[in-house]
């Protein structure tokens, strides 16, 4: 539904007299229906690539394209025709504000309609549809009321429901919830979660939160500099060795009690998360292990968790025992060791064993 190739946007800094590279070569893929989240420091240049997608910024290089549709192809000539193939490609991507950027002497009703009244929609038709919309985020109520007489989170709803103006196939979120207190926050997420199931709307959305992506998202891309450095399916996340988005969602920490230990994180996800793996370990090897740290959530409606656990002796002599850990379905990843130079040399060694 959203593809982003080698896109690039550099902005030029005239106070310092030199270009700021914000987005380097982005290449994102986002599949019709999925909630998407982008998720990374302030700088990191999420703002920039959300703003790339709807053009309202232009990019510097690469292609923007939207339910088939080249965006970047669309309104760089010159003449009104141009910019009305734009304006019509930008219908179809609703687009939610941090700030809300309601206009304070319109009405509820009427902020909703603002965007019906720009494409042309006819005074009975414009209202019908504003109030219906109103409806659907839970403001039926509130049509006549002004902006400074709602809570943030009524505000955020309005801005919802006009971004729906247009019955848009995409929506774009940029960081919708942060000004939101952490309650109104689950409520807005649990909106947009609700919109995209009803109505098939595909969600990108940009957040610094790590909760934001827990809570919604189908797939995550983990953005630095510019770039994209990770991106998959939370389950393909959870399931990657090393990855840096897993280990944020779900951080535990811990060290080793000393030199003869090994620490291990262990990622538990599906069916796994409910299995005592970690007293059938210790019963079948008869060996005590340390629990350091652990944390558990639902992602997707699956129970999802890490824990990293303390086991006595240092790596050789371990071998085993993370291989049945292995064995039962989990990811599991050997602290201070490379992932792929731990499978290696658990491999030779249960080999060398096995003799």
């Amino acid at each position: 539904m959203i593809t982003t190739t080698g896109l690039t946007k550099v902005y030029r800094d005239r106070s310092r007299g030199r270009d700021v590279v914000a987005l380097d070569g982005v290449d994102l893929h986002v599949r019709e229906g999925e909630v998407y989240g982008v998720i990374g420091q302030s700088g990191a240049g999420k703002s920039s690539l959300i703003r790339c997608v709807n053009l309202l910024e232009r990019p510097t290089s690469g292609t923007v394209t939207v339910d088939g549709l080249d965006l970047t192809a669309l309104g760089g000539g010159r003449g009104p025709r141009a910019g009305q193939r734009l304006r019509a490609a930008r219908s179809r991507i609703g687009m939610v504000f941090q700030h809300f950027n309601l206009l304070s002497s319109r009405t509820v009703r009427d902020n909703v309609e603002l965007p019906l009244e720009i494409l042309g929609v006819q005074g009975r038709e414009r209202t019908r549809k504003a109030l219906e919309l109103l409806d659907l985020v839970g403001l039926a109520d509130k049509a006549g009321s002004y902006p400074s007489q709602l809570s943030g989170g009524q505000k955020q709803r309005v801005g919802i429901a006009r971004a729906l103006a247009g019955d848009p196939k995409v929506l774009l979120s940029d960081e919708a919830t942060s000004a939101l207190d952490p309650e109104t926050t689950r409520s807005i997420l649990q909106l947009l979660r609700d919109l995209n199931r009803e109505l098939g709307l595909t969600v990108l959305l940009i957040t610094h939160e790590m909760d934001v992506v827990k809570q919604i998202c189908d797939s995550a891309a983990l953005m630095e500099r510019g770039r994209i450095v990770e991106s998959g399916t939370l389950d393909d996340l959870l399931a990657t060795p090393g990855s840096e988005l897993a280990t944020a969602l779900f951080p535990v920490s811990g060290e080793a009690s000393g030199d003869d230990r090994t620490v291990v994180d262990i990622t538990f996800h599906g069916d796994t998360a409910a299995q005592p793996v970690i007293s059938q370990l210790s019963r079948t090897y008869n060996i005590d292990i340390s629990i350091l740290g652990a944390a558990m959530d639902t992602v997707g409606g699956k129970q999802v968790g890490r824990m990293r656990i303390e086991l006595p002796g240092r790596f050789e002599d371990n071998v085993v025992p993370i291989g049945f850990l292995r064995e039962q379905g989990l990811q599991v990843d050997v602290a201070g060791r490379p992932a792929a130079g731990s499978a290696a040399a658990e491999s030779q060694l249960v080999k060398e064993g096995a003799k």
